[in-house]
């Protein structure tokens, strides 16, 4: 839907209310494009899911951090 500014900003509420429900609203000055109203994308769950998926599956051994004997030379 495309909508003036004047109008958009007389029917603001209203706009705000149908891209709620998913209506993309264009907003426009002398013709011309300037704004859309439409609400946010929807949240990606995705990530929430992959918190701890490798629980129990993987180690991490007590010597991580430490330097093998290759680092020698640097750490003098």
């Amino acid at each position: 839907m495309k909508v003036s500014a004047a109008e958009a900003k007389a029917k603001l509420s209203e706009l705000i209310r149908r891209a709620e429900a998913g209506e993309e609203i264009i907003v426009t000055r002398h013709g011309k494009a300037v704004a859309t109203i439409a609400a946010p994308p929807k949240a990606d769950t995705t990530h929430a899911s992959r918190i701890g998926a490798l629980k129990g599956k993987i180690w991490i051994s007590d010597d991580f951090d430490g330097l093998g004997p290759e680092w020698d030379d640097y750490i003098k």
